[in-house]
């Protein structure tokens, strides 16, 4: 079932409504936000914990969502950011770089909820070693289909510079192939 972004925002408007409003939120975007974040994150179990942070941040913060953007740029941005913010983290706890490709790639291959192929893990191992905005546009634009000025509004930056963003990543994951051929 979709339902209209207005109404429902304006159901979470309304304390009355707002529980209800919310599960409805919950129940329409999950899906779409964990795969963003797993593209991020890569793990099964960190997307689901970084997507237990998502909506636990954004019911915490709703009286902060400005009515003037669409809910689902706001529910993206808060995704986009906790993704990245956990991804951050790891690396400063881990001593296992994330720039070895084959480990991302046999961690990929091995996880039961991953059901791409040795291409799309492949193909992940080259996102995965973009720096953090050019992975974000990368899978945004590839992988959501999203415009640039809805991308604009989630990154809070020009289309100009996420054109740019995604031309160098669409080069950098080309070369990581060749190299590979």
């Amino acid at each position: 079932m979709t339902i209209d972004e207005q109404q429902l925002i304006a159901m979470l408007s309304d304390p009355s409504t707002q529980r209800k409003a919310f599960e409805l939120v919950v129940r329409e975007y999950s899906e779409q936000l964990y795969w963003q974040v797993r593209r991020i994150v890569l793990s099964h179990e960190d997307a689901n914990d970084v997507m237990q942070n998502v909506m636990l941040k954004a019911w915490t913060n709703l009286d902060s969502f400005r009515k003037d953007s669409k809910l689902s740029t706001w529910l993206f941005r808060i995704a986009i950011n906790e993704s990245l913010d956990y991804v951050r983290r790891q690396k400063h706890n881990t001593t296992v770089s994330t720039d070895d490709a084959a480990g991302i790639a046999n961690t990929l291959l091995a996880d039961k909820y991953f059901d791409g192929d040795e291409t799309e893990a492949q193909l992940q191992e080259a996102i995965a070693q973009l720096p953090d905005v050019q992975r974000t546009v990368f899978n945004l634009r590839y992988y959501e289909g999203m415009k640039y000025s809805d991308i604009s509004q989630i990154l809070h930056t020009s289309e100009g510079a996420l054109k740019a963003s995604y031309h160098i990543a669409v080069k950098k994951i080309s070369e990581f192939f060749k190299e590979r051929d």
